[in-house]
């Protein structure tokens, strides 16, 4: 079983989309059990007394449009510990990989990745928080979560 980690600042936008379209993707090709899938933010901002924010609503709604449904994800920040529990953490943007650096130290650098790297186009999911355009960022993270899975099923068969 293959444990992946998407992060985004929040984890109430980028990395729950990110999270739940691949779960989808996966599920529709019957490889679920193939996978563990989680995300989390880098931050704590969105996270109250212990108790994390839910999805953003246009980020949930967003997915909604695709017939993906995130009922019950609530942010959690990432940890330290999380570097032994899973094998590629998935980042959104430049900012977030710095982040993931930080708190996951040297032993995870080389299972850091950005999501779009995972594309012929690069670059970073932008922000819908700031852009309002949850569209885009549905349409990157989808992209970004195809050539993931593509990477993944090709330098992971057993």
């Amino acid at each position: 079983m293959i444990k992946i980690m998407f992060v985004c600042h929040g984890n109430i936008c980028r990395s729950p989309m990110a999270e739940f379209i691949f779960k989808d993707m996966v599920a529709k090709k019957g490889i679920d059990e193939k996978f563990y899938v989680e995300s989390s933010a880098t931050s704590s901002e969105e996270i109250w007394g212990g108790v994390g924010n839910p999805v953003y609503p246009p980020a949930r709604a967003e997915l909604e449009r695709h017939g993906i449904s995130c009922a019950g994800k609530r942010a959690v920040r990432l940890e330290s510990r999380d570097a032994d529990k899973y094998d590629i953490f998935v980042g959104m943007d430049s900012a977030n990989i710095r982040n993931m650096h930080r708190i996951l130290g040297a032993s995870a650098g080389e299972r850091i990745h950005k999501l779009m790297d995972f594309t012929p186009r690069g670059g970073d999911v932008a922000d819908p928080w700031y852009s309002d355009r949850f569209d885009i960022a549905y349409r990157d993270i989808y992209d970004g979560c195809e050539a993931l899975l593509d990477y993944l099923l090709k330098n992971t068969e057993k």
